[in-house]
């Protein structure tokens, strides 16, 4: 089979869409069709939030609720998998003709891991916070992790340390 597997977008119900990704994972494996189906995701941020009491808490938030992301190479059977997983109301396109998502687009998203990012710090270093909820805070590096692109900062909010796991993106060394 020559045919690359291509991102599609699934529509489904609002609430569904980890236990959509869960089940396609686990058909996938007991059909054995990894050949077919190659990632399920369901693409989330973290944020920091605060609570009514003043304690901050990381919230992790569904960046497209109501969709799951599915990197497959569109046959019947893949097609039948995804479209008859409970929870799903079909794929998003004309006529919910499944519609591959342009490089573009995957880009955009973010959804594949396979970029590379330049790193210009280490552990220790000072750093600035640069985009999301805590932009413009100031922090310690204490851990990057290359394989799914994030760095853990200590950072100094309401006179407390607290640990902040951000994508390397957001985040640029400081000269101080």
């Amino acid at each position: 089979m020559s045919e690359e597997a291509k991102w599609y977008v699934v529509h489904t119900y609002s609430g569904y869409e980890n236990k959509v990704a869960q089940t396609i994972l686990k058909v996938v494996e007991n059909r054995k069709l990894q050949g077919l189906i190659t990632e399920v995701i369901v693409p989330t941020e973290t944020a920091m939030e605060q609570t009514e009491s003043g304690k901050i808490h990381e919230v992790e938030h569904k960046v497209f609720p109501g969709y799951v992301l599915v990197k497959m190479i569109l046959t019947d059977d893949s097609w039948y998998v995804v479209r008859n997983t409970r929870g799903v109301t079909g794929f998003v396109g004309p006529g919910s003709k499944p519609v591959p998502l342009t490089e573009k687009e995957v880009e955009q998203l973010g959804v594949e891991r396979g970029r590379t990012v330049e790193v210009n710090f280490a552990v220790g270093d000072s750093v600035k916070i640069s985009g999301g909820p805590m932009e413009g805070f100031m922090g310690t590096v204490q851990g990057i992790n290359t394989d799914d692109l994030t760095v853990d900062v200590q950072v100094s909010m309401f006179g407390r340390e607290t640990l902040a796991t951000l994508e390397i993106t957001q985040v640029v060394k400081s000269d101080f």
